[in-house]
């Protein structure tokens, strides 16, 4: 998340420092597994950090949903537990900015504030079917000229759809302006500010690039993507950029008259965060996925190897910096996955102190393909699968072969 502290430091350095007032800023961390909020001074170090999960849904094989309240539950919880355990006030915070998972959808009733539906996540194949039968005869690729992406269940536009063809009288909603949608920083934004008394929506411009439904040159909505799929303009939030202040924190709320001023989505922050400032330069994370991305600068760079050609980021008035990304969908949540459902580990650490009890996989290799495979496959209907297993094998080759999984899928990008 950006901020410039420029004009909260102490203008003229002949002043005594003790009259100097220390600033903060607050950071909203909306992750596929829990909701973080951070405190941070002016030089950049951690006042306070509070964490909390929220519950995965798996109503079907595929099918991946968040409950929206318990999201919304889950922020104003970490925010409310930070402000209570450091020694400052929501009105010590010069900004809060968010960052969010990115192409998880849903929408709401703007009268009453209520979801429709459970959010739909990022990595939920359900509307694999509904992407494939966008192609027509154009293929995969019939938008990737404007939007820099393929039509897959990946992106929240297929997503969006499945919620107009499932939910009763929704179509009829949005198209009167009565239902919104939003991906989850326009969720927030919408409950931060005031949320049915008189909260906004928007979306920043790098959220709006992984919906398939936002044109790279113009960065607006497309209108004749929007046609092609049916999709009514009228629900969409308002495209902004990743650093201006959007508005204040609601009366009476938890940031209440707090400056929101920054909105990226998780992978683009984290390339920000680490500082690709320049082209060419790249980051790798490491967290429910792995996400590999470089900085291109002011040009697009449409990728011949299956990567996606997406925003980097949007600083207020400024030229957008574009990006190439390689997306992987399981990654640390493979880890999740040995812990939660197969129950071989306690905790994410125990995996690391069982593989290492092995010198090799033992010829056994993971291919955690439970959301299909991402970049640069965009193979739908591949599945997760154990490869070259034998009686050999045992709980600690299956940590390793997990743990290396990660390491052959993030190759396969930078390789890409």
């Amino acid at each position: 998340i950006t901020c410039d502290f420029r004009h909260l430091l102490n203008p003229n350095p002949t002043t005594p420092t003790q009259t100097t007032i220390m600033k903060y800023v607050g950071a909203i961390d909306q992750g596929t597994s829990s909701t973080r909020f951070m405190i941070f001074n002016e030089s950049g170090d951690i006042v306070a950090v509070n964490q909390k999960e929220h519950k995965q849904y798996y109503p079907q094989p595929g099918w991946v949903e968040h409950d929206p309240m318990e999201i919304w539950s889950c922020t104003c919880d970490v925010i409310s537990a930070c402000l209570k355990s450091s020694p400052i006030s929501a009105s010590d915070l010069s900004a809060v900015g968010i960052t969010n998972q990115r192409e998880t959808t849903l929408v709401w009733n703007a009268e009453t504030g209520e979801p429709y539906y459970n959010a739909i996540v990022w990595n939920d194949t359900r509307t694999a079917p509904i992407a494939k039968s966008m192609e027509g005869k154009y293929g995969p690729d019939r938008f990737r000229a404007k939007t820099g992406l393929p039509l897959a269940s990946y992106f929240s536009a297929t997503k969006l759809s499945w919620l107009i063809d499932n939910v009763k009288g929704l179509k009829e909603d949005l198209k009167s302006g009565k239902a919104k949608f939003g991906t989850i920083d326009s969720w927030l934004m919408y409950n931060l500010t005031g949320g049915v008394n008189g909260g906004i929506h928007i979306t920043s411009v790098c959220n709006a690039s992984r919906t398939l439904l936002m044109n790279l040159g113009t960065l607006e909505w497309d209108d004749e993507i929007l046609k092609a799929l049916d999709i009514p303009k009228e629900c969409l939030p308002k495209i902004v950029s990743n650093s201006e202040v959007y508005a204040n924190g609601a009366k009476g709320g938890y940031l209440d008259g707090v400056p929101l001023a920054g909105i990226l989505g998780d992978q683009q922050a984290a390339m920000f965060g680490q500082t690709c400032y320049a082209a060419g330069e790249v980051k790798s994370t490491y967290g429910t996925g792995n996400f590999v991305l470089m900085n291109t600068g002011k040009s697009q760079c449409p990728s011949t190897n299956g990567l996606l050609t997406t925003i980097g980021y949007k600083l207020g008035d400024e030229e957008v910096v574009y990006a190439l990304e390689g997306a992987v969908a399981y990654c640390g949540s493979v880890i999740q996955w040995l812990r939660d459902n197969l129950k071989i580990i306690q905790d994410a650490p125990q995996s690391q102190t069982f593989a290492e009890k092995v010198d090799d996989n033992g010829g056994m290799y993971f291919v955690p393909a439970f959301a299909g495979l991402f970049a640069p496959r965009w193979r739908a209907d591949a599945r997760g699968c154990f490869v070259g297993m034998t009686a050999y094998n045992t709980r600690d080759h299956v940590c390793r072969a997990a743990l290396e999984a990660a390491a052959y899928q993030c190759k396969e990008g930078v390789d890409a």
